[in-house]
């Protein structure tokens, strides 16, 4: 007899709960397919738990000093965590160590932001369906701030689809595209070897026919993206343009973050019915959704989380650190509008009563 498995039913690798305990972070995964962000926290070196928010089409997530900003389908949602707040929240006092809280809504209408991140300037995302690197603010939709040079004209048509950016001091210096294509989704023409990785600031292109690059990140110096049409990560030498693989896994590996040697890695499944898709190298082999956690200084796979059931497309990985077991407000919830802080206090908020003027 079939077992019908709770919704967002996974399972992990028994080291994954120590790993996060011992090392004192946790994860915080979007997933647009789902509309959810969600955080894993270990409650013990054995123990695993999942927190998951409503975020519509959550894509592009980034993480930095206490702050948080979420790509949805239509707006950006930018968050602040509370330590103070936290352990008196009423719903469930005394549990989380940390409480993201929504602060501001930006609505930027559907643009298909992809990856993000704090600036000198600001909050800067790629802005895939214009084809250029976008400021955040309550100005416009969005002020565009760069685009690739083979791109003539900023139109809501996704000529390369630009998907993937790295900051360096303060300022995007890397990014990834599908094809280097100046004509409505005219990177889908050769979308398994059109790939391209380009400097930002000469905006030259440094590595090409790449099988559909996405996250690239910078550790220690050095530039990693994952390929997703092979299931690659691969690390790039950016003088020569040529790369190297690292590993291989079983998946359409996008969303990347990295906590000490370790590196979390998002595997999604791929939709059959897509025809950007269904005749990728990988697509026969990507059949599960989760996250990877591989060894970075061996390049070994130590250890996996994977859904069961809810869960099939990822698209952001962030660290979440000193946090061991950190909470989230989404603004479907009233609660967010209770909380009250300060540059020097916090509070809950009480209604207040009925009194005649």
């Amino acid at each position: 007899m079939s077992v019908t498995l709770p919704p967002f039913s996974c399972t992990h690798s028994p080291n994954l709960p120590e790993l996060l305990w011992e090392l004192k972070f946790s994860i915080a995964i979007t997933t647009y397919q789902a509309g959810k962000v969600i955080i894993f926290s270990a409650t013990s070196p054995e123990g695993l738990i999942q927190l998951p928010r409503n975020f519509e089409k959550a894509m592009g997530m980034t993480v930095e000093n206490g702050r948080m900003a979420v790509a949805t389908r239509n707006e950006v949602v930018v968050l602040s965590n509370s330590t103070a707040l936290a352990p008196n929240y009423g719903i469930q006092p005394n549990v989380y160590d940390g409480l993201f809280i929504p602060r501001a809504v930006y609505f930027s209408g559907e643009i298909d932001l992809h990856d993000m991140g704090w600036s000198k300037e600001g909050l800067v995302a790629v802005n895939t369906r214009f084809s250029c690197l976008s400021l955040i603010n309550d100005e416009f939709s969005f002020k565009p701030i760069w685009k690739p040079a083979f791109i003539s004209d900023l139109v809501p048509v996704d000529r390369c689809h630009l998907n993937g950016m790295v900051m360096v001091d303060g300022a995007p210096k890397y990014v990834t595209a599908l094809g280097a294509t100046d004509s409505a989704k005219g990177w889908r023409t050769s979308v398994e070897t059109g790939g391209i990785l380009m400097d930002v600031e000469s905006n030259q292109i440094i590595s090409s026919g790449l099988p559909m690059p996405h996250s690239p990140r910078i550790y220690d110096g050095k530039l990693y993206v994952l390929l997703s049409a092979t299931g690659e990560l691969a690390r790039v030498d950016v003088s020569s343009g040529k790369y190297d693989v690292i590993t291989r896994f079983n998946g359409f590996v996008r969303g990347m973050a990295k906590h000490g040697d370790f590196l979390f890695i998002g595997l999604s499944k791929l939709r059959q019915n897509s025809s950007t898709f269904r005749d990728l190298p990988i697509a026969q082999k990507a059949l599960q959704c989760g996250i990877a956690v591989v060894h970075l200084p061996t390049g070994n796979e130590i250890g996996f989380l994977k859904y069961e059931n809810s869960v099939e497309e990822l698209y952001d990985i962030q660290i979440l650190p000193n946090m061991r077991k950190p909470g989230i407000l989404g603004i479907d919830s009233m609660e967010h509008r209770k909380a009250l802080v300060t540059p020097t206090d916090s509070y809950w908020s009480e209604p207040e009563p009925n009194k005649d003027l």
